[in-house]
Parts: C-alpha cells; structure tokens; sequence
C-alpha cells in the first residue's frame, strides 16, 4: 500500500465528520493527524483513541478544559484560536471542514493559506468569504473540492469540460418537510415537524436551513464561487425523491444528470479522493423500485429565504454575510422557541434591510459586518419575542 495521506477532520462529532470518519475506516488510506468540535468533548476523545489522534481542538472553551482533564494521552487545543492552530501545525496534506455556520471560514483561511487541499462541507465558507476565498486558493494554489452532495454532484459532471460547453447549472431541493404547505400554515409548526426531514439525516441547523429552503439559497452561493458560474445560469428545482443530486445543461440543449442513493458517503468519500471514485458498502439506485421522478418549481412566496439569498448573492459585498449570520441567529432562536418558523425570513429580512451591503475590503470587514448582522438580528428576535 502507498503511504497514508494525512487528514484533519474539523467537526468530526457531526453527522458529516462520523461519516467521514466511516470512509476512512473502509479505505484505510488516510492517517488522522487531528479532531475537532465544538463542544461535543466526550465524543470527540472517544474518536481520538479510536484513530490513534494525539491533537483535538474544541471550540467551546469550557467543553476543552474538560476534555484536557480527563485525556491526558494528548494535547488539547481551545477556541477559534486552537482550531486555526490544530490546522497550520497539523502537517496535513488534507483538511475535511466540517464545521456548522461562518465558525468554518477562519479554518478554511488557514486551510488554504497554508496551501493545503481543503475538502469543504462548510458551505458558509464561501457564502461569507466569496472571492476573497477563491482567490486566496488560486494564490496558494490550493484545490478545493466540495462536500456537499449537490455541489459533489455538479462537480463530477463538470470534470473535463470546456467552459463554453456548458449552458446553465441546477441544484436539487427535496422540498423540505413542508412541501405543498401555504406560508398561513407555516405559521404554526413546531420545531420538531421542522426538524422532521423526509430524506436526509442531518444536524439542527442545516434541517432547518433545508426546511426554510435557505440550504439552497446558500448552495446557489457556493455553486457561484465553486464553478464561476453567473447567478443567471444557475437554478433550483424541487426534486422530491431527493436522487437527482445535480444537472448540467450543456450547450447543445443535451442535460446530464448525476443519479445516487441519499448517502452523504459518497460525497464525502469523492472529496477526500480528490474526485475518484473508490468502492463503497452502498447499494445503488435500484431505478425499477424508484418508479417516478418527480419535479417541481420552488414556491418563493411560501418560502422567501431562497428570494432573500439570491437578492442578497446579487447585491454582492457583505450582503452574503450579513444574511448568513442573521440567519444563524434566527434559526438559533426558532430552535430555543424564541420565535416562530416565519419569523426566520422576517428577522433575516431586518438585518438586510437594516445593514444594506459594503464593499468587502478584507476578511477583516467580513467578521465586522457579522457581528453588525448579528447584533442586528437579535435586535428583530427581541422585538418579536
């Protein structure tokens, strides 16, 4: 066997990092060189004695302290700070961010900045840092591949193809739990029929990202940054069954379409192998037993957050950033019953309206414009509380 690449995994106790973590177990191609989480420290020491991992970093300072206390066959590393440390002193030749929320993007500077193949699932990543990211992979020259299953998808149809071959670009939604819905009935749900998704099985944050339709409206985002396509020749198409992960219209009118089972795995496993596909204990799609695929445009009007990002993707600057973070803070407060599910567009609507869009100078004016954002819509929370 060829050596062993050295991989970090940022948000290993996350559904995308213990699957992540199941790749490697079955390929055995990959030494771990680290773990990290935000707060999840009994889970995360479990896996560092699994995989002989001698570095952790945790996010939540108090969640390290406990950890460093009771593992003491390792180092500890604590808040943003450790996890930039665990990533530019890890040596790795691949770095897996799975981290949740704009938390990702100091780890994918340090990823990039460092010249260091970087496999993202942190879609936020590119949604706040946009060019700035891109370009600093450019300048370090290094890859990155994407995670997600619909941007993994479109990532492997593209391979290979000229830019002029290509017409327009479509990312799948499943629709969510609420599919069919009217925004009056939306008024009521509870968080767990929120958190109730039909095909996928995924953290807080993003089921309700999914359930809001926002998933994709970051997605578009990060389809733009990824593959520099305009945002004109970018769609979203409700796609129930949930396995159509992507589809590429080609210039000739001809449309390709990436066709698997709902197993994060495999984008996963795409990503870490640098866009090769290696053997999987996952059944295929049996296309007899699917029976019909059906498609369906998106409702804007029932599900808004999809409209806020792409008026914010347009709008450019700090946009982008100012309508994660305020999204953060209200799927964080619909998540604690602070407010209700249709107050999430309306608080992330506020800050928007409120902040309006700067040019993006630096990574600096970014984390600024965040904490304006936020600041911003916890003040919206309030008001509907």
């Amino acid at each position: 066997m060829s050596q062993r690449r050295g991989l970090l995994i940022l948000g290993s106790t996350g559904s995308i990092g213990t699957q992540a973590l199941e790749v490697v177990r079955h390929t055995g191609e990959f030494e771990i060189l680290g773990l990290s989480a935000e707060r999840s420290w009994q889970t995360l020491v479990e896996q560092a004695v699994e995989h002989g991992v001698r570095r952790i970093a945790l996010a939540d300072a108090d969640a390290a302290a406990r950890a460093a206390e009771a593992w003491t066959d390792g180092e500890v590393l604590s808040g943003a700070e450790g996890l930039v440390r665990l990533v530019v002193e890890s040596q790795a030749d691949l770095v897996l961010n799975a981290l949740v929320g704009s938390a990702g993007l100091g780890p994918t500077i340090a990823t990039l900045g460092e010249g260091i193949e970087l496999a993202l699932a942190n879609k936020e990543s590119l949604v706040v840092g946009g060019e700035l990211v891109t370009a600093l992979a450019e300048a370090t020259g290094a890859a990155i591949v994407p995670v997600d299953s619909e941007h993994a998808a479109l990532h492997q149809l593209l391979s290979g193809r000229a830019p002029g071959s290509v017409r327009r670009l479509t990312i799948t939604a499943s629709g969510g739990p609420f599919r069919g819905m009217s925004r009056e009935q939306l008024r009521d749900v509870s968080v767990e029929q929120a958190l109730a998704h039909p095909t996928w099985s995924m953290g807080g944050k993003i089921t309700i990202d999914s359930a809001t339709l926002m998933n994709k409206g970051l997605e578009v985002m990060e389809a733009h940054h990824l593959f520099g396509t305009p945002y004109e020749d970018i769609d979203v198409v409700v796609h129930p069954q949930s396995l159509i992960h992507g589809l590429v219209q080609l210039a000739d009118g001809a449309m390709l379409a990436h066709v698997g089972p709902h197993d994060m795995r495999i984008a996963i496993s795409y990503a870490l192998h640098h866009g090769e596909s290696v053997d999987l204990p996952i059944e295929p799609v049996d296309l007899t037993a699917a029976g019909t695929l059906s498609f369906e445009p998106v409702d804007l009007e029932t599900f808004p957050c999809l409209r806020l990002a792409r008026e914010a993707a347009l709008a450019g600057g700090t946009a982008p950033c100012i309508l994660n973070a305020a999204n953060e803070v209200a799927v964080h407060a619909f998540l604690s019953s602070r407010i209700p599910f249709d107050g999430i567009p309306a608080v992330i609507d506020h800050a928007l309206q409120s902040l309006g869009s700067a040019q993006v100078r630096s990574f600096d004016s970014l984390y600024e414009a965040d904490r304006l954002a936020r600041a911003a819509a916890e003040e919206a929370v309030g008001a509907r509380a």
